[in-house]
């Protein structure tokens, strides 16, 4: 496969047994075992972009955002037959293109072999690497 047979697209609105195949494939259960919540996450998203082979959802990347300020890539997943193939990049550089003139782009991800790479190359830098400015971040998950 190559990142050319796949379409990638801000005008797809995936079913909800779609997003929970694709979630489910990745491995990230907590969101594939709520549907009705997946769906109303992805619902108000203020970005979603989608890449398809065939027809089939293979990826999916989703921003929250204020639009001026900051932009959180909430998600990006591609299923893992489709990996290693350009397809993540392409749905995180659609995203970095349509929130280009915000100033803050913050992601939060598990620690995962490859990521780290992925994401600098990205042009992220890992909170604790940061050097030009004294940051730190917090997280609350209530469930």
């Amino acid at each position: 496969m190559t990142s050319d047979d796949v379409q990638i697209s801000e005008q797809d609105t995936p079913t909800g047994e779609e997003l929970v195949t694709l979630y489910r494939a990745v491995g990230w259960s907590a969101y594939a075992d709520d549907p009705a919540t997946l769906e109303r996450a992805v619902a108000g998203s203020s970005f979603v972009v989608t890449a398809r082979r065939q027809g089939a959802l293979i990826g999916l990347a989703r921003a929250i955002s204020d639009d001026a300020t900051i932009c959180y890539l909430q998600d990006i997943l591609v299923t893992p037959d489709a990996q290693r193939a350009g397809v993540g990049r392409r749905l995180a550089h659609q995203v970095l293109h349509r929130y280009a003139a915000v100033r803050q782009k913050v992601l939060l991800t598990d620690e995962e072999s490859g990521q780290r790479a992925f994401y600098e190359s990205l042009g992220y830098t890992e909170i604790r690497d940061f050097t030009r400015a004294s940051l730190r971040a917090f997280v609350r998950f209530d469930r």
